[in-house]
């Protein structure tokens, strides 16, 4: 969902971006990146720390972009242009999702570094390359059909997505250092504290450094998008929903003039007001789709169009069926909502 209320946030390096390949300077040892995804959702934002580690300078990485050979190609220009001549030192990557995890295997392997990550989005990632978990597959139909996706088409489609993972994360690292919450990560001259969110995926971390008033928010606060909030078919009674604003409103409590170096969409500045209005988009989803099931039972499927007013493609409409799902469990699991089974088997809810 597009953020009607943009113009309340500061972007204080205007249109710049990063040419493929190339890096803008973010501040002294802060280096942005940005590479194409094969998505409606076109780019991912990845970072370069000046690092030390063991007596030794370099550089740190903060995510990865998927695998394939258009990224590995940007990545080897910035090898050959961007690094100073030192070499990366670790790899960090916020998340599990395969635009951030993608090519943690092919960067620790070619400087062989070490993986940081949090303990259970890397064992996900682990599971999830051999297996698809939750993107795609016979379950992921089968789940998306419970809650009232019954095309045909599209159901068959997903089913063919059992490698959809596995083809974007090919390999996970056999090793890892584990963040977490709290944790202060020395990364070059400077500390970065992890904090931990939840929702988005298990156990996202975003990093904050102090001292540079800079917070790496991966996909926990990003300026043009709300971030996709979904129940997956591996845990579908789950309320990732709640997760993901009590979250948000742990962020508060970072400093509202910090630059926002987020995952997707441009640096800025408003963190507190980009929090507050996600709040706010989501409180307005939940009371439509609270009046929508006072009207008649509802199936996710039909409050599709309620929730995303624009024309959805396959791959938009899982997550789009993942994040109804999520609002239809935040309302259930705190009462406000009823499910009911029909015979058809699918799941509809009404008000209590």
């Amino acid at each position: 969902m597009a953020n009607p209320r943009e113009s309340e946030l500061h972007y204080p390096l205007g249109d710049a971006l990063p040419a493929a390949g190339g890096v803008l300077e973010i501040a002294p040892g802060v280096r942005w990146l940005r590479m194409g995804l094969p998505f409606a959702l076109d780019h991912i934002n990845l970072w370069l720390l000046r690092d030390h580690v063991d007596g030794q300078d370099g550089w740190a990485i903060v995510d990865c972009g998927v695998a394939n050979e258009g990224t590995k190609a940007n990545w080897e220009q910035v090898f050959a242009s961007h690094l100073d001549g030192l070499p990366v030192l670790r790899v960090i990557v916020t998340h599990f999702h395969p635009d951030h995890m993608g090519l943690a295997a092919w960067l620790t392997e070619k400087w062989q570094c070490r993986l940081s990550i949090s303990a259970t989005d890397y064992n996900l990632a682990r599971l999830a390359s051999g297996s698809t978990v939750g993107m795609g597959g016979a379950a992921a139909a089968a789940f998306f059909a419970s809650h009232g996706l019954t095309d045909e088409d599209s159901l068959a489609k997903i089913r063919g997505r059992a490698s959809y993972y596995p083809s974007m994360v090919p390999a996970v690292p056999s090793s890892f250092r584990r963040l977490m919450d709290g944790l202060i990560l020395k990364i070059g001259a400077h500390d970065w504290v992890c904090h931990t969110g939840y929702g988005h995926a298990p156990e996202h971390i975003s990093l904050h450094c102090p001292n540079l008033g800079l917070l790496i928010s991966g996909d926990m606060v990003l300026p043009r998008i709300s971030t996709n909030v979904s129940v997956v078919d591996v845990e579908p009674e789950a309320d990732p929903l709640t997760l993901y604003l009590d979250s948000l409103k742990r962020m508060l409590a970072l400093p509202a003039d910090s630059l926002v170096l987020p995952s997707h969409g441009k640096p800025f500045i408003g963190l507190h007001a980009r929090v507050d209005q996600l709040q706010e988009h989501h409180a307005e989803r939940l009371a439509e789709v609270e009046q929508a099931c006072a009207a008649k039972p509802c199936h996710a499927a039909e409050l599709l169009e309620l929730m995303f007013k624009r024309k959805l493609d396959l791959h938009q409409t899982t997550f789009a069926m993942g994040e109804s799902v999520a609002h239809l469990n935040a309302l259930w699991l705190s009462g406000r909502l009823r499910r009911g089974l029909g015979s058809d088997g699918i799941y509809r809810f009404t008000t209590v």
